[in-house]
């Protein structure tokens, strides 16, 4: 009973001090989010399915995948302390939730300037995955090529929309493609890695301080 009562109390302790310290890995989950929806989103990009009326696909993963599901995971590493995924998983959350809107609600209405407030948008977008770019360094090689290429796609995306170049749109397309599947690759580590209680796919640390 004593022995009990103490284990209780070092667990109650450990809470207090680490509140997230319970909480399982939330990025497997939010990179998984990611993944999907910007492969769905990209096989049409790339110019693999082009019959646009089957775009619509891509809006429920948008809201309920890319959107709810990662936008929790972004919560949960708040909870966990870690500001880098809880920033990343939060805000492509949004993006995917206003990607659903503008498409469905916002666009059909722009008319000829629709390429222009799009490229803005990605622009935006651009931007920001650049500067988080740049904290993916500290993380580890998986999410860092992810976020490189995450860039490149953005980028393209933009340049074809604000040019009218869709050679250019369809290459981000393909960079997207890349993208995807080096989310799912960093999503499927992290849970293969746990289940297993080793490393079986590296994540390729870049530094003593790397943590994800």
């Amino acid at each position: 009973m004593v022995h009990t009562e103490k284990a209780a109390t070092v667990e109650a302790t450990a809470a207090r001090e680490d509140p997230g310290a319970h909480i399982a890995d939330p990025a497997p989950l939010g990179l998984a989010a990611f993944a999907m929806t910007t492969f769905v989103l990209s096989v049409f990009n790339a110019g693999l399915i082009q019959n646009t009326a089957l775009e619509a696909v891509v809006l429920p993963l948008a809201l309920f995948y890319g959107g709810l599901t990662q936008f929790l995971a972004g919560m949960w590493e708040f909870r966990k302390g870690n500001t880098f995924g809880a920033l990343a998983f939060s805000s492509f959350a949004a993006f995917w939730m206003a990607f659903a809107a503008y498409v469905k609600f916002v666009e059909p209405a722009l008319g000829a300037g629709a390429a222009t407030a799009t490229g803005l948008f990605l622009l935006a977008w651009t931007i920001f995955t650049a500067y988080m770019t740049v904290a993916a360094a500290r993380v580890n090689g998986a999410v860092m090529a992810v976020f490189v290429f995450l860039t490149l796609t953005f980028l393209f995306l933009t340049i074809g929309e604000l040019a009218g170049a869709p050679t250019m749109a369809q290459v981000g397309g393909w960079l997207g493609l890349v993208t995807a599947v080096l989310a799912w690759y960093a999503s499927f580590a992290g849970v293969v890695n746990f289940t297993w209680k080793r490393t079986l796919l590296p994540l390729f640390p870049l530094s003593p301080a790397t943590h994800h």
